[in-house]
């Protein structure tokens, strides 16, 4: 089934150098604190996305990987900023942060009106993923000074600067593994060969995220360090967790993972343990809402859903691989939700988003944010019962937050899935769920319906309309978990608001009446027309998404979650066989 994607966007490398010196300006007039310290954090992660694309630019003109001075450049302006996020972190953010002075020198060497392709980290945006982590690891690692430090491009690109800050090496090494996802290469030119494999006794470090379903972006580097004589000994590998690979790596690397080392400290150990104070999640917490009667309670992948009242068996369903870190906080002033928002300045843009929407009414109110935690008022409310959605004031509501959203909410950087994109995952669903007849029917429907002209308008969209995200408040109607969905680490990203009408339709079971009422009170509120064409169309693509979604989330779920799972794949199946007939007649 599709249903991951790889979204990108395009800066350019002038700006980006001009946006990091304005934000270190500023950071120097900052008070000491935990704001600065994110602040640090953020200006780190965007440096990471300006050497990444950087190099990838390089990778790209030379098909390899290889020694230059803009990469050297680079790499020294990223471990400058490493060594001051460790400084920070290691002081409890407390003391004077002295930016070295050759940082603005090798900004403006880097300086160049270059396009960029930029990758934004998945673990800083969504998995809470922390670069202090990686220090952490790395001081507990043993390795010293005389380690080469390898990171792999993406996000590897910034954590391995992390390591290298933390023990002392010099500016890491970043490549680009390239090939089919399950077999990854890497491509590493002479003269960058010659230097990494100069020291004959050093250590390497491979860091990166994951592994993922195969983790052969870690097998492709230490392949090419065995192919070149480099023991096995000699290998130390800095993941996102301590799980094992998927079950797409072949059984080399499977053997290879078992047998070194897997230097982790994640974020349990980092910021929910019994360190000092200033490095605790609840101590955040208790600067933003005042002291905390109990301890953060978890409510993460699913755990949530055991604050809804009724039984077990009623439970909506959970799919913990897209969900956010979260927790319950408790003051003498109720209750707050703190969840992982992002890092730097993903996690600004979700406040921004999230205050424009409490405000308006849609989303229950919000505090402020915490080193990449967000935090709202816990609201005590009721999901929605299905006669609910029927109810005109709730279509009138619905119609009003979906507007709100195309119109006030600024939109993402990313572009999201093409029309021929979703076309191809569509059908691609749709035969490993019916067989190839059906998808070829839906193909040719499809066909028939796409057109050039279609007014595709990509906004913020929800992307997340299912029914247990809707709440009964004191007050009206209230959206859970409202920010972040266009923007997720799935293949839909952005899309017209269109998409939102599509979903509210399947997930409500709207009349074709109520349907229209729906897109009339959005395209009177955003100032266009809803395009009840494209709106249908989006509807076989939301059923074929969604089928995949919860079909996949099956592989790994607990026992007791898979009749949930069961019952919403289904439905979405049922939906979707029932609109390609009904087309097709």
């Amino acid at each position: 089934m599709l249903v991951y994607g790889d979204p990108k966007r395009r800066e350019r490398a002038d700006i980006l150098c001009e946006t990091i010196a304005a934000q270190l300006r500023a950071l120097e007039d900052r008070s000491p604190g935990l704001e600065r310290h994110a602040a640090l954090v953020g200006i780190f992660i965007k440096a990471g996305e300006l050497v990444q694309g950087l190099s990838d630019l390089e990778f790209e003109s030379l098909g390899v990987d290889e020694i230059s001075a803009r990469r050297e450049t680079s790499g020294v302006l990223l471990l400058d900023l490493a060594r001051l996020v460790a400084q920070s972190w290691s002081q409890g953010f407390s003391g004077r942060l002295v930016l070295p002075d050759r940082v603005w020198a090798l900004l403006k060497e880097l300086w160049a009106p270059l396009p960029l392709s930029i990758k934004e980290g998945e673990g800083y945006a969504f998995y809470a993923l922390y670069p202090e982590c990686y220090m952490e690891a790395a001081r507990r690692s043993g390795r010293g000074a005389n380690t080469v430090v390898i990171g792999i491009r993406s996000i590897g690109t910034s954590l391995s600067a992390a390591v290298a800050a933390a023990i002392g090496a010099t500016a890491p090494i970043t490549v680009r593994p390239v090939g089919h996802p399950f077999r990854r290469k890497i491509q590493v030119g002479p003269q960058l060969s010659q230097q990494l494999l100069r020291d004959r006794t050093a250590d390497f470090a491979i860091v990166d995220e994951g592994p993922g379903l195969s983790g052969s972006s870690f097998g492709s580097v230490a392949d090419w360090l065995e192919e070149h004589g480099v023991s096995e000994s000699r290998v130390h590998f800095f993941p996102g967790h301590r799980g094992e690979l998927g079950p797409e790596a072949s059984q080399a690397h499977h053997q290879r993972w078992a047998a070194r080392p897997r230097n982790v400290v994640d974020l349990d150990e980092l910021v929910l343990g019994g360190g000092p104070a200033p490095q605790r999640l609840d101590a955040w917490v208790s600067e933003l809402v005042g002291p905390l009667r109990q301890p953060l309670q978890e409510i993460s992948g699913g755990g949530w859903r055991s604050m809804l009242q009724g039984r077990q068996k009623s439970w909506p369903p959970a799919d913990p691989r897209f969900e956010r870190r979260k927790f319950l906080a408790r003051t003498a002033d109720g209750t707050w939700l703190v969840k992982f928002a992002g890092l730097g300045d993903v996690g600004q843009r979700k406040l921004e988003n999230a205050r424009l929407l409490a405000e308006a009414g849609f989303t229950p109110p919000v505090f402020g944010l915490c080193h990449g935690f967000l935090v709202q008022k816990w609201v005590v409310a009721e999901p929605l019962a299905p006669s609910d959605f029927h109810r005109t004031e709730f279509v009138e509501h619905l119609g009003r937050y979906l507007a709100f959203r195309a119109r006030r909410l600024p939109r993402p950087a990313a572009r999201g899935a093409s029309l021929a994109m979703l076309c191809e995952m569509a059908v691609a669903n749709t035969g490993e769920a019916f067989g190839e007849a059906v998808a070829a029917r839906l193909k040719s429907l499809l066909s028939r319906t796409l057109r050039d002209d279609l007014p595709v308008m990509p906004v913020d969209t929800d992307s997340r309309l299912h029914r247990w995200e809707w709440l009964a408040g004191k007050n009206g109607f209230l959206k859970a978990d409202a920010l972040d969905h266009s923007a997720a680490h799935d293949l839909v990203g952005p899309q017209d608001i269109a998409w939102d009408v599509a979903g509210a339709t399947v997930e409500f079971d709207l009349t074709p009446q109520e349907t229209a009422a729906l897109r009339a009170v959005v395209s009177d509120r955003c100032g266009r027309a809803v395009d009840a064409e494209l709106q249908k169309a989006l509807e076989l693509f939301y059923l074929a998404f969604q089928l995949g979604l919860w079909t996949s989330a099956k592989f790994g779920a607990a026992f007791d979650e898979v009749p949930r799972l069961d019952a919403v794949v289904a439905r979405y199946a049922k939906l979707l066989l029932r609109r390609i007939e009904g087309c097709a007649n």
